[in-house]
């Protein structure tokens, strides 16, 4: 374990390497000493440390249910950006291993947590939503779900809101102009989604 440690602190950019160690730590190990690593590995002080451990729960997500619950968990209390975007990296991990149609149960459910990190998981972890299997014959459902949390109080969710529609409104256009008509821009926290929806780069 302290190999290991030493090597994930060494790593100070990107994901791809956290991803590699979290592959050999399952290829090499039962599912279940996997996981436990994978837990003690959240328990770290450094934010590499614990990227590792969400990666290697993510890869184990859909074979093993009880592991969804302790992503959700540390997305509620991890204070790490890094940490937080590998968690929306499993929970995509998990919709995929599932298929995503048969995943919706499990995405309504996070996307309607009272926690802004576990919904953002959600919303980021699917981008581009539109490229998704089952998503991209139901574009639809994805703005539905999407805009849940347009009125959000958490800024960082609300723009993460209106980035996701923003790339879908590339495809369809119309779709999301339906949606958009809708909105009560003069709630403050609904305009500033709107704004990112259709802002451009």
């Amino acid at each position: 374990m302290e190999a290991l440690t030493s090597r994930l602190l060494t790593i100070t950019h990107g994901f791809k390497l956290f991803e590699k160690e979290a592959k050999e730590i399952i290829r090499s190990n039962s599912l279940r000493d996997a996981k436990n690593i994978g837990l003690e590995l959240l328990l770290s002080e450094f934010y590499q440390v614990r990227c590792c451990g969400v990666f290697i729960l993510g890869l184990m997500a859909a074979k093993d249910r009880s592991v969804l619950p302790l992503l959700k968990a540390q997305a509620r209390l991890d204070g790490s950006w890094q940490v937080q975007e590998i968690i929306a990296k499993g929970f995509d991990q998990f919709c995929k291993d599932t298929g995503y149609e048969l995943s919706l149960a499990e995405i309504r459910d996070w996307l309607g947590d009272a926690n802004p990190n576990v919904c953002r998981a959600v919303t980021e972890g699917l981008r581009i939503w539109t490229n998704r299997d089952y998503f991209k014959n139901h574009p639809q459902i994805a703005i539905d779900l999407i805009s849940a949390n347009k009125a959000n109080k958490s800024e960082y969710l609300r723009m993460s809101v209106g980035n996701s529609l923003r790339d879908i409104r590339k495809r369809y256009p119309d779709l999301i102009e339906n949606e958009i008509i809708k909105w009560d821009l003069t709630n403050k926290e609904v305009a500033f989604t709107y704004q990112y929806v259709l802002k451009r780069h």
